[in-house]
């Protein structure tokens, strides 16, 4: 944890003179904007875009919380209305998440600092989001797959933002995060209506439940994209020497670490959007990232998180993560948080991401507790590493958002001393937001 400045004069500079690059071509995007300007339009022009952010990322927490209170390990059957404020939670999120921009634009408010903030509070909602959908199909009952799929969220999330510090520009595709969340919130509508037992009922001759069609739908959509978009540009030639791909060799293993060997694979496939621009080489002098650094860079910290992550949960004699799902996932998923906040400044600011992070001792706690035989309960070290994690993302983010809002002369929740801009320009500017297709008219904070 640092005490002192998080960010030194050059990064903030650089933090000043940052423009938003986004291009998007999601299919749902386009038919939500009429709802979304309409939203945008009753709110008054005193509330700060920051403000609208906060409030989503707090009810989206706090009913995720309450399906994961009444069903931690996610093995029982969720109460229907937890997951109806679920699906409500995550749709005001949503909502509130795609108007921000508009709104600092309506109050000619917008700045460097409202863009890191969305990316901060989507880095938070994806934990809490993939880990209620999870709870809301009794995944729980399913372990690994429950690791599977929370965990490959959180790398897809950090996969997004690589390939924009690789690129300079957040691209989405048809099928994106918009498209996930109303997705997910079908899944809970899907539990209020029939109960989350009918997620437990096993088809007809295949013999495993419904839950488990989720996610192997989610396997069979991103494998199709694939074979289909993708493997042709594999097969002309990786980046490694002699056109190779800079892979290791197949080791033998057990069919024990099948589960992980899963989720790496998987999360490799549906990354390979992202790792398709990042290994063609970056917007920086001789193909490096924005900041000039190799491109590959990244997957250092991610790695120092996921890799650990499921040699704790596997060595575990407590079956640590078996028993507490939830809570596991919440521990190492602020982690992530943590480190894809880091690499959102390190784009922004154009400068080169630390490996090593703070953050990192909650994991390393662990780890070291099962090298001496457990001397403390894991349960107990497993509740340090989330309070050590929260505490250390809130202290970054605090730190960072002083600094900025100390350098750009602004307030994190308030306007201060701005003119709105004129009702004409208002209108216009809406009429525009709605013409463009997604995200250049959804986040654009700059």
């Amino acid at each position: 944890m640092k005490f002192g400045p998080v960010l030194d004069t050059t990064q903030l500079k650089r933090l000043k003179e940052h423009k938003y690059s986004c291009t998007s071509s999601s299919v749902l995007e386009p038919l939500l904007q009429p709802w979304w300007n309409w939203v945008v339009q009753c709110l008054p022009l005193w509330l700060a875009p920051n403000l609208i952010t906060i409030t989503g990322l707090i009810l989206n927490i706090m009913t995720s919380l309450v399906l994961v209170y009444y069903n931690p390990d996610g093995k029982e059957e969720s109460p229907r209305w937890a997951a109806l404020m679920c699906a409500a939670g995550i749709f005001i999120y949503q909502t509130l998440d795609a108007i921000d921009g508009k709104q600092a634009r309506r109050t000619n408010s917008s700045s460097p600092l409202g863009e890191l903030f969305d990316h901060g509070c989507d880095s938070l909602s994806t934990v809490f989001v993939a880990l209620a959908a999870c709870v809301t199909v009794g995944l729980g009952t399913h372990p690994w797959w429950m690791f599977f799929q929370c965990f490959t969220g959180f790398a897809l999330f950090y996969c997004a933002h690589w390939q924009t510090y690789v690129s300079g520009t957040l691209r989405f595709g048809k099928i994106d995060v918009t498209e996930a969340q109303y997705g997910i919130i079908g899944l809970h509508l899907l539990t209020f209506i029939f109960g989350s037992n009918m997620w437990q009922q096993n088809l007809p001759l295949v013999g495993f439940g419904w839950n488990i069609v989720v996610v192997l739908s989610v396997f069979l959509a991103q494998s199709y994209t694939f074979f289909t978009e993708y493997l042709g540009c594999i097969l002309s030639g990786g980046s490694g020497k002699n056109g190779s791909t800079i892979a290791l060799s197949w080791l033998n293993c057990s069919c024990v670490l099948l589960p992980g060997t899963l989720t790496l694979t998987i999360y490799a496939i549906i990354g390979i959007s992202s790792m398709r621009i990042i290994l063609r080489g970056g917007a920086g002098k001789n193909g490096s990232t924005v900041a000039g650094t190799s491109v590959l860079s990244p997957a250092i910290p991610l790695g120092l998180v996921i890799v650990p992550a499921y040699i704790i949960a596997c060595k575990s004699e407590e079956h640590i993560f078996e028993e507490h799902p939830s809570l596991y996932i919440i521990a190492f998923g602020l982690v992530i948080a943590k480190v894809t906040n880091r690499l959102v400044v390190a784009h922004m600011t154009r400068s080169e991401m630390d490996y090593l992070d703070s953050v990192l001792i909650g994991p390393a706690l662990l780890f070291l507790n099962q090298y001496f035989n457990n001397f403390i309960q894991e349960y107990y070290v497993l509740w340090l590493c989330l309070i050590w994690a929260a505490i250390d993302l809130y202290h970054y983010c605090h730190r960072v958002c002083l600094e900025i809002c100390k350098e750009l002369n602004i307030e994190l929740f308030r306007i201060s001393a701005r003119e709105a801009v004129p009702a004409g320009a208002v209108s216009a500017a809406l009429d525009f937001a709605a013409s463009t297709n997604g995200r250049n008219g959804r986040h654009r904070r700059t």
